[in-house]
């Protein structure tokens, strides 16, 4: 090197950054790939591993519940409405009997109350127990869900009891419920919320507790406060990111503003905004929404028995108006905006679903991530495809 000058040295990096031009590759994951549910495809267009910029493609399951509402009547609609998210259909009923309810004026008997806040908390544990094993799986673990569905069944199985369905229960009716409770259902609520609440604890320390999901969750995938004010994002991924709060406890509806609701009522809400926190969220609120039933299945027993709905005519036609009802679903916010023009079906039955709003942030939250930090951040948006595409 002696006798050098500055001039005549070369320096070269090897690796990326050599100087060679490359171009951004666009990645299709989906609509059918394993690494997504159902068939949503993101566009992805990426510089090497790292997302540039995430485009959710949505529609390829698109049934138009929406317009087929508006030539049902209202109780056919409610067996359209608890389809489109196929894990949280109790839930998905009520709003719409909400809604029908709100516009004639009609207040359901308190057995009906009470007996549907206790099945839509019987629905939420379903549904997130179905997450808090699936989500494990698509980061490579197989065992955890096989604990979430022995948890699932105990809950199914009580739900089956009182409904005939596994998957699209039809128990809501305008007015209250379809049929009184079987003889003894509420003690066999209570055993299986006994079993579920016992076990949770393994699937708790089987994930949580691993360094491995932690090290592929922790800091990956931050959902700011900003972002979810701007998409409208709601549930347990905004409340992962301290968004406190949940309908049932700020707009109560059904029985949720009761004291021995309230009292049990726990909004939880994580500071971290990540995948982990995400699931943290989800798994804390299943353990509150067991509290919520066993304190809705002890206040039925303790209810005269009288009836849980009320008698409808043959042809039921709503006044002319329109109203907005909306529930804490098991994903977040549904809404649900009436306007009847008197007649048996619906004029206009607008759906706001929470998947909807959950899933178009992808956009703003994969940018900047590794393509295979995109299968983590996706498996915690916890969505179901129907929903979306309504």
């Amino acid at each position: 090197m002696t006798g050098m000058t500055s001039q005549q040295l070369t320096e070269r990096v090897a690796g990326t950054g050599t100087g060679l031009e490359t171009t951004d590759m666009v990645l299709n994951i989906g609509p059918q790939h394993p690494a997504t549910h159902g068939v949503l495809r993101l566009r992805l267009v990426l510089d090497g591993e790292r997302i540039v910029s995430a485009d959710p493609v949505i529609g390829y399951m698109h049934r138009g519940a929406e317009k087929l509402f508006e030539v049902r009547d209202y109780r056919q609609i409610i067996v359209l409405a608890n389809r489109h998210d196929w894990l949280s259909a109790f839930a998905s009923e009520l709003g719409v009997v909400l809604a029908v309810e709100r516009m004639l004026g009609m207040e359901v008997p308190e057995r009906a109350t009470w007996a549907r806040t206790l099945l839509a908390e019987l629905n939420r544990i379903l549904n997130h127990l179905m997450f808090l094993g699936s989500y494990p799986l698509e980061l490579g673990a197989i065992t955890p869900i096989f604990y979430a569905f022995r948890e699932r069944e105990e809950i199914q199985a009580v739900m089956e009891e009182i409904s005939g369905g596994r998957m699209h229960f039809m128990f809501n009716r305008v007015g209250g419920l379809k049929e009184e409770l079987p003889l003894g259902w509420t003690d066999r609520v209570r055993a299986a919320i006994a079993k579920v609440r016992g076990r949770m604890s393994d699937i708790d320390r089987l994930i949580t507790g691993n360094e491995i999901f932690r090290a592929r969750t922790r800091g990956v995938g931050v959902l700011t406060r900003e972002q979810i004010a701007a998409y409208g994002v709601s549930g347990p991924i905004a409340r992962a990111s301290g968004v406190d709060f949940d309908l049932r406890r700020d707009d109560p509806y059904l029985a949720y503003g009761e004291p021995e609701v309230r009292d049990k009522l726990k909004v939880v809400t994580g500071r971290g905004g990540d995948c982990l926190a995400r699931f943290e969220v989800l798994l804390e609120q299943a353990y509150n929404s067991l509290d919520i039933a066993q304190a809705c299945a002890d206040k039925l027993d303790t209810l005269p028995v009288g009836p849980i709905n009320q008698r409808l005519p043959k042809i039921l036609k709503v006044p002319e108006g329109h109203t907005y009802a909306w529930t804490e679903n098991p994903l977040g916010i549904n809404g649900y905006f009436l306007v009847s023009h008197g007649d048996k079906t619906p004029w206009r039955l607008k759906l706001r679903s929470a998947s909807f709003n959950n899933i178009q942030v992808l956009a703003e939250v994969l940018p900047g991530h590794l393509v295979a930090d995109m299968v983590a951040i996706l498996g915690s948006m916890f969505f179901v495809v129907g929903d979306i595409d309504k």
